[in-house]
């Protein structure tokens, strides 16, 4: 299994950035993906998850602004950031699981497999 991710970077508070998650390895349409942020010492911390049927779930500290959303034919993963915050910079993971947990919102429960993530940088 195979995630890795693109489309991080640098950009102005109030910008966007669309980050994608290529995934390989797993079954498209049976995936429960999301997408997960960390800075160096702090928790990693969910931003957003898909369940294999669609079904979206996002931090509260980033509804309204980011957009999670999948292909299953192509088997990629993104996640469109808008309005950015300079407490958006974090560097990004894509993270999938085939096994869901439906007492979880959408079913998306804990993840088994991690990319190696993607450097996003807000300035003020």
């Amino acid at each position: 299994v195979q995630l890795v991710e693109s489309g991080g970077g640098s950009v102005q508070a109030g910008g966007s950035l669309r980050l994608s998650c290529a995934a390989s390895g797993l079954p498209g349409s049976r995936k429960y993906m999301g997408w997960f942020r960390q800075v160096p010492g702090k928790e990693r911390e969910r931003v957003a998850a898909i369940s294999k049927n669609g079904c979206t779930t996002y931090a509260e500290f980033v509804k309204g602004r980011f957009t999670i959303s999948k292909d299953n034919a192509e088997n990629t993963l993104y996640l469109q950031m808008n309005s950015l915050k300079p407490e958006d910079t974090a560097t990004y993971y894509c993270a999938a699981s085939i096994w869901g947990n439906a007492n979880l919102p959408c079913g998306v429960g804990d993840m088994d497999y991690w990319g190696k993530g993607t450097l996003v940088t807000i300035s003020s």
